[in-house]
């Protein structure tokens, strides 16, 4: 509260000096925020790009996991799954955007030749293939999908916690100090007039003693002198 403050020059002055840190916080927080949200916004129309060619690649390997169910078996699907040897390698690093620190991930050994995927080309046909190939573009969907969702998510903290942090500035901390500096400014002011009319009363009393004491000067100077006669 403005009343718990002392009124006093000192404490004016640091209260300024508050204001003015505080004002300039406030503004680079808002200009945070403001850069912010727009990167927020370029990484979501990245993640609905990625959530919708995500969708269309889960179609795709569901229709040609069926299409090859249906014309190998299960046994033989399961079979080239089986037959895997290099699985997929997952690395994850960071990168800094706007200050927030978002996963970079990065895959390798997901997409692979013929040769590599370790079953035999002579007991598998060309859906077995179409089935691999889907999946392997499904999963290389999925990191990516997961590395622009978490980054999403992050950069949305960060937003939300940078406008606490500004309103908190808006709406708390610069109008108690503002309060501050009005009542200091205002009771030192007060002080300022009492003082004011204190040197009055003091001058005006001076003077009145200064006339009281010319004027009974003067009254003594016309007194008459005594005269003493000689025996």
């Amino acid at each position: 509260m403005a009343e718990d403050v002392k009124p006093t020059r000192k404490n004016l002055m640091e209260i300024e000096d508050r204001i003015e840190l505080s004002e300039r916080g406030h503004d680079t927080l808002e200009q945070k925020r403001d850069g912010l949200i727009m990167e927020f916004m370029d990484i979501l129309d990245q993640a609905q790009d990625v959530r919708a060619g995500l969708n269309e690649d889960y179609e795709r390997a569901q229709r040609t996991i069926n299409m090859a169910r249906a014309m190998e078996g299960d046994v033989a699907v399961r079979g080239a799954a089986a037959a895997l040897k290099e699985h997929p390698e997952i690395t994850t690093q960071s990168k800094n955007i706007m200050g927030v620190v978002v996963p970079q991930i990065e895959s390798s050994r997901v997409k692979k030749s013929l040769d590599q995927r370790g079953y035999g080309l002579l007991g598998t046909s060309a859906r077995i293939d179409e089935a691999a190939e889907a999946y392997e573009q499904l999963l290389e969907s999925i990191i990516l999908a997961a590395e622009v969702e978490t980054a999403m998510k992050k950069m949305l903290e960060e937003i939300e916690t940078t406008k606490r942090r500004v309103n908190a500035l808006e709406f708390k901390v610069l109008p108690d100090l503002y309060d501050n500096k009005e009542y200091i400014e205002q009771k030192l002011e007060e002080q300022e007039r009492e003082e004011i009319f204190r040197l009055k009363k003091i001058k005006a009393k001076k003077e009145e003693e200064e006339k009281e004491q010319e004027e009974a000067e003067k009254a003594a100077a016309k007194e008459p002198e005594t005269v003493v006669a000689d025996d």
